[in-house]
């Protein structure tokens, strides 16, 4: 069933469906995250129902553009719809393929890139999803490294990549960042509203530069 969401924002809402893969705070607090520069170009990749770039662009309204960029064509027109009723077909760009595939001429066009990417290896975690929210959850189509391995290429000199995961694959998503000659720019862990151990890590990884390593305190979620 579809469902219209308030984002709270600039009067903005967003079309999500039951059926399939549904956003998470986690989408949102990876927005607040997230450094910004006026005239940024913005992509979101993973781009589901357009959650983390819409509300990115609902916080700095002063981008410049962002691709949201989906490989499932039923998220995809969820985000075409999206951005539809709230009349920004001047700011966004719909891309239904997958990141794999993005021809060259996106190398080097963004100043910033956006994922709350699958957070599990493939074949692991859950079972008995429906292959739409397994391909949001699972990494099926697409693994954190070759995400990682695509920003580096799609992202200006000087560019971010903002990423999201789950603690447990904290030191593998350094790793692969640093692979890709992605310098960790920033940190924040997350933790819920009652405090305890993290369970959300936020990274930024610079392209190009070699910035000195911000820990940013902990962000609570649900306060």
């Amino acid at each position: 069933m579809l469902v219209l969401e308030e984002l709270g924002l600039l009067g903005l809402k967003i079309y999500q469906d039951d059926e399939l893969y549904r956003f998470t705070s986690d989408a949102v607090v990876l927005t607040k995250f997230a450094s910004n520069k006026k005239g940024d170009v913005v992509a979101d990749f993973c781009s589901g129902s357009g959650i983390v770039g819409m509300h990115y662009y609902a916080l700095n309204p002063k981008v410049k553009s962002v691709d949201l960029i989906e490989i499932q064509p039923e998220l995809a027109r969820l985000s075409e719809k999206s951005v539809e009723l709230n009349n920004l077909q001047e700011k966004f760009t719909i891309i239904n393929k997958p990141i794999q595939e993005l021809p060259s001429e996106y190398n080097n066009k963004y100043s910033l890139i956006l994922c709350n990417p699958p957070y599990k290896k493939a074949g692991s975690g859950e079972v008995n999803l429906n292959d739409k929210i397994a391909m949001c959850r699972h990494e099926v189509t697409v693994t954190q490294k070759e995400i990682i391995s695509i920003a580096y290429k799609k992202l200006k000199h000087g560019g971010r990549l903002c990423m999201c995961q789950k603690i447990e694959r904290f030191l593998e998503l350094i790793s692969d960042m640093q692979s890709a000659n992605l310098t960790p720019s920033r940190i924040q862990m997350v933790t819920g509203k009652t405090g305890g151990e993290p369970y959300l890590v936020m990274v930024e990884g610079v392209k190009g530069v070699k910035p000195q390593l911000k820990v940013l305190a902990n962000y609570v979620n649900g306060v």
